[in-house]
């Protein structure tokens, strides 16, 4: 399921930026925003700086670990 069904957007951007052999593909997505400094995370999702589903509750929570499907987890306020 991660790689058929990502749900994170974390792992969306992750699969989004492995680039491909076939030269007429898109180029590989580069995820933006802002690199938290790791000896200073933010509160909430440590992703938020970097996630476009990025809301208030994200940036102020910390998502707790749910499972979605059979042995699939997930992390996160947007899903």
């Amino acid at each position: 399921a991660l790689f058929s069904r990502p749900l994170h957007p974390y792992t969306r951007a992750l699969l989004a930026a492995v680039p491909t052999l076939d030269p007429e593909s898109e180029p590989a997505a580069v995820v933006q925003g802002e690199i938290p400094d790791p000896s200073r995370p933010p509160s909430g999702c440590r992703f938020s700086s970097r996630c476009p589903q990025a809301s208030d509750r994200c940036r102020r929570d910390i998502p707790l670990l749910r499972e979605v499907a059979d042995g699939h987890h997930v992390a996160c306020h947007a899903v």
